[in-house]
């Protein structure tokens, strides 16, 4: 679609008549009057004070015919195409929820159906995000990152594989997100944290379980970029615990600001909903004596 200025020239050459016809018309009035017997019956200063500001109207024609040429004519500023009014508009951020779980069979014997208990979080968890994420009018994809191998749960490498799903749909942000804990305050907020600034959603303020100092846990939001600058997570973390500690060491040595979710007008007890049941046990288990050891030394390998 183009502007109205399909010929500058031709405007220019109207603009131009009309402000001539409009000063012949000035001057034509101003000679007809030096012609009545009114017009010499004035004062000589009188008929010098008419005449100028017959100019002054002259000069103030031509302006207001200049400035309505440069605000209607103006080639930079009306002549666009839509599709470049199109790339001139920000997209919005598109956020991919990663939620990672491990599908295994319920140990509770008699228990007949197949679907695992992160199964049925997950079922609750995702209507529930996606309603979520409408009223804020985020746009999100949900990735179910589900293990479903004979080894131990590995969150942290569930999450890596989510980062390069994520970036391979072309998102802008990622939350790690815990499939057993649902948002409960329309307050917290799921927004594009800016580039640089890892948002801690379920800070220790209103975490209904854990609340140490340097607890980055349950719901972890930061941009693409920060995620891949300091090397996504540690493969090395099986079993449960640990890897968002070693996480939040590579946030500190990366120079990232770490922000927590505040002022909220509700607490601890309600801000969120924990649907992680009593009958599914974490995996605490010490497979070897130094296993706890090994796992406490920082991995400086490079995940990606």
């Amino acid at each position: 679609m183009q502007g109205v200025a399909g010929n500058d020239e031709t405007a220019l050459l109207v603009f131009l008549v009309l402000w001539v016809f409009g000063i012949y018309f000035i001057f034509a009035i101003s000679r007809m009057g030096m012609a009545t017997c009114w017009w010499r019956r004035l004062p000589c200063r009188t008929r010098l004070c008419l005449r100028l500001y017959l100019s002054i109207i002259a000069v103030i024609l031509l302006c207001l015919v200049l400035f309505a040429y440069t605000l209607i004519f103006d080639p930079d500023v009306t002549d666009i195409n839509l599709s470049d009014v199109q790339q001139l508009t920000p997209k919005p951020h598109e956020l991919c929820v990663i939620v990672p779980f491990r599908d295994r069979e319920p140990e509770l014997a008699g228990y007949l159906s197949r679907e695992s208990f992160e199964e049925r979080n997950f079922a609750e968890f995702a209507p529930h995000i996606q309603q979520f994420l409408d009223n804020q009018n985020v746009k999100h994809v949900i990735l179910a990152m589900n293990q479903t191998d004979q080894y131990r749960f590995n969150r942290a490498s569930l999450i890596n594989v989510g980062w390069l799903e994520s970036d391979r749909i072309g998102c802008d942000y990622l939350v790690m997100h815990d499939v057993d804990l649902l948002p409960a305050n329309p307050q917290i907020d799921y927004s594009f944290p800016q580039l640089g600034f890892v948002r801690h959603i379920s800070s220790p303020e209103y975490h209904p379980k854990y609340n140490y100092t340097k607890f980055i846990g349950g719901i972890l939001m930061l941009t693409m970029a920060d995620y891949k600058a300091i090397d996504g997570m540690s493969n090395k973390y099986w079993g449960w615990g640990l890897e968002d500690d070693e996480f939040y060491l590579r946030i500190r040595d990366g120079n990232l600001n770490l922000t927590r979710v505040s002022n909220l007008t509700t607490d601890r007890t309600n801000s969120f909903r924990h649907i992680h049941g009593k009958e599914r046990k974490r995996d605490y288990a010490v497979v070897t004596k130094t296993q706890r050891e090994m796992k406490r030394k920082r991995d400086r390998v490079r995940e990606f």
